[in-house]
């Protein structure tokens, strides 16, 4: 059975601002993900595989400067 790839936006309770948005393969959450502040600026950014979190995550200020960068474990 083919795997169906989807880009997946989701939003602030508002309705109106992004919270987070990325990609999805048969409902995982896989590739490059961001998340979003309700004022726009990036809160952080990674990347998933098989719906885990894998490789650097960067996590930003409310500047939208890199506050840290965190690796994280290949899973098992």
């Amino acid at each position: 059975m083919a795997k169906r790839q989807t880009t997946c936006v989701d939003y602030h309770k508002d309705g109106e601002t992004v919270r987070a948005k990325g990609q999805m393969v048969d409902d995982t959450l896989t590739g490059y993900w961001e998340w979003f502040r309700k004022d726009g600026t990036k809160l952080r950014s990674g990347y998933f595989k098989d719906g885990k979190q894998v490789g650097e995550w960067t996590t930003y200020d409310a500047k939208g400067k890199v506050y840290k960068v965190t690796k994280m474990k290949a899973p098992i």
